[in-house]
């Protein structure tokens, strides 16, 4: 049904007509394969890397690890190169993300995707056709570069394209995407853990599905009428809000993207602009969002579910059948947070889910410390206790920080600093990614079971944080976020003193420090 778009309570805000159409919707299913993209690349190299047949073929060190009767619980999976399997990935990203910043700004967000598209595509060729290490390294590192783009692309499109009231929910739909990737490499993983020898083969080479969706379906959508108002393509933009929005009454809006746009032509290096005081809060909060994002330990136990139920006890095809589990909980606890981010607002979400996973952190790590020891496993009751808690875990994670950790940065820069500003919460994002995915096997190893005491906390700081330093941002346009949310903040505000002075700074004289 359509939702009249009104302004957020309070204030000046603009109050822009509008309604979700069904061909917003379209788009926005459409772009969200690019969540689905990197997702199964999340649920699937953890279900991979803990198969025999890929082991023997790449990892045999690892694999003759696991044969060992009385094997380390801790570290028979604690291995250098396999860890370089799956982190190679997240460092192409990271590097990535700065070029597809400049390409989503100069070309738009549409051609992004396409690009993002056929990049993963290429990668997913050489995961699946590979014959030794430097392949499948190569393939990741394909695979990266194309999530780099996705990941900068598709949440500025969701953003964009998605009426202020609505913009929470349907920016969501990227970590749905998400959720559903991972379920759905479960599943995958589950069956063809069976299939010998080249099982593996086929977990990694449906990668083809979603990132040829994403291309074919690409062309059936639009461009977001910021990404065409910034590039002074004025008619084509008027008439693709008229389109998103159904209806022709979308002067102020209009009005207001092409003021926005001029002034952000007025900033010649959108990355010096971001080095100013003005643009310190929505940096601050994009980077640490993404590193609070990781740091909640989410992927540490996504990647290497099957590996962690294996070490609590479950056998191969059970730990597989244990992540599709928690898979479950992923997708259905993020449409909580679509039904409820644009009335709840983020805080509240963000709050009560740092509650949550502080405590299933501390109990999981004080079960596994006190019953789990070097050899041997849990009995069958403790390690249902671990995989209940685990997935009360992942049901609080993707109800908060996983949306939210790309809802947030993607709302809150403004236009002229925003593919820039994006590409730094990208690039901080897919960097702490690399370093847990690289460390955690390791952790895991030296730690034991104190590494879920580490989590935790980073989990206290995380809340702590959210509680002082983050602003609410439900229903605030986002070119109003300077006057309605950094400028009421307690703390944030003091950044804003000489935000006209900057302005007029860079009017005049653009290169000016």
């Amino acid at each position: 049904m359509p939702a009249a778009v009104v302004s957020s309570p309070g204030g000046d805000v603009p109050e822009f007509e509008g309604k979700v159409t069904v061909y917003v919707i379209i788009c926005v299913i459409i772009a969200a394969f690019g969540g689905l993209m990197f997702g199964y690349d999340i649920g699937i190299s953890g279900g991979v890397t803990s198969m025999d047949d890929f082991l023997k073929k790449f990892f045999i060190n690892v694999y003759e690890k696991k044969q060992h009767v009385q094997e380390n619980n801790y570290c028979k999976y604690n291995d250098t190169l396999l860890q370089l399997f799956t982190s190679s990935l997240y460092i192409a990203a990271l590097l990535a993300s700065f070029v597809a910043s400049r390409v989503c700004t100069k070309m738009g967000r549409k051609p992004t995707m396409q690009i993002a598209s056929v990049l993963f595509l290429i990668g997913v060729g050489f995961q699946a056709g590979g014959i030794n290490k430097e392949m499948i390294v190569c393939g990741r590192l394909m695979l990266g570069i194309g999530v780099g783009f996705a990941n900068q692309a598709v949440p500025l499109f969701l953003s964009e394209i998605a009426p202020a009231k609505m913009r929470g929910a349907l920016n969501i739909c990227f970590q749905l995407f998400i959720t559903i990737g991972i379920l759905v490499a479960g599943l995958i993983n589950y069956f063809t853990s069976k299939i010998h020898p080249h099982g593996w083969r086929i977990s990694l080479g449906l990668a083809v599905v979603p990132a040829f969706i994403l291309l074919v379906g690409s062309f059936a959508i639009c461009e977001t009428p910021t990404s065409l108002i910034e590039r002074n393509i004025l008619d084509e933009g008027n008439a693709t809000l008229k389109k998103i929005r159904g209806t022709d009454d979308v002067t102020a809006e209009f009005e207001s993207l092409v003021a926005a746009s001029e002034m952000a032509r007025l900033v010649k290096n959108p990355f010096s602009k971001l080095m100013q005081p003005s643009s310190r809060p929505p940096l601050v909060i994009a980077i640490l969002l993404q590193v609070f994002q990781q740091f909640t330990g989410i992927n540490a136990i996504m990647f290497y579910a099957p590996v962690l139920f294996q070490t609590v006890g479950f056998g191969s095809n059970a730990s597989l059948l244990s992540t599709v589990i928690t898979g479950l909980v992923n997708v259905f606890s993020t449409l909580v947070s679509i039904y409820t981010v644009d009335w709840a607002g983020r805080r509240i979400l963000l709050l009560e889910a740092c509650v949550q996973m502080f405590l299933t952190q501390i109990v999981i790590g004080l079960i596994l410390l006190i019953d789990l020891k070097t050899t041997g496993s849990l009995n069958h009751s403790e390690a249902l206790i671990v995989v209940t808690l685990v997935c009360i875990f992942v049901g609080g994670f993707a109800w908060s920080w996983g949306p939210l950790g790309w809802l947030i940065p993607s709302e809150t820069f403004p236009l002229e600093t925003r593919t820039a500003g994006f590409a730094f919460a990208v690039s901080s994002n897919m960097l702490f990614t690399f370093i847990i995915a690289q460390a955690f096997l390791s952790m895991l190893c030296h730690m034991k079971a104190g590494i879920f005491f580490f989590f935790a906390a980073w989990i206290l700081v995380m809340g702590l944080f959210t509680l002082f330093f983050l602003p609410e941002t439900k229903g605030v346009p986002i070119d109003s976020m300077v006057e309605k949310v950094w400028k009421q903040h307690w703390f944030w505000k003091r950044y804003m003193v000489n935000v006209n002075e900057e302005e007029m700074k860079e009017t005049v004289h653009p290169h000016v420090k």
